[in-house]
């Protein structure tokens, strides 16, 4: 009996407790400037919304989906070049498998990777989320 005990202690907890996302946190466009000299925050709001996404993380095609958002934002603001420039750094440096602070899915524990939110992640981002 005590043997059994002693498996179910060990087992249960990690089957069933889910990760806890950390609270988001943005950087704005990390290691980009968040404007022109002109305008110093013109995309500021695009790497934002970006970072959101990129906190809560998902599957490959959401993040393909979040850094085209990216791109069309930033050009919309009148800066295509620039949108172009930065959807190249977001697809080659974003990789949830790298140890960045603006990987796929940083609000979560490292290796993560890519896989759909469950319906408790979900739970514990609602509350979490910024205007």
């Amino acid at each position: 009996m005590l043997k059994i005990i002693l498996i179910l202690l060990v087992l249960l907890p990690s089957g069933s407790l889910a990760s806890e996302i950390e609270p988001f946190k943005s950087d704005g466009c990390s290691v980009f400037p968040d404007g022109t000299r002109e305008q110093h925050d013109l995309w500021l709001a695009c790497c934002t919304a970006h970072d959101y996404a990129y906190w809560q993380g998902g599957t490959y095609q959401q993040r393909l989906a979040a850094d085209k958002a990216l791109e069309a934002c930033i050009a919309k603001v009148g800066e295509p070049e620039i949108a172009r420039i930065m959807l190249a750094g977001v697809r080659a440096g974003g990789t949830p498998y790298l140890p960045t602070k603006f990987r796929w899915g940083f609000g979560w524990p490292y290796l993560r990777g890519y896989k759909a939110l469950t319906a408790e992640e979900l739970k514990q981002i609602a509350p979490l989320q910024t205007d």
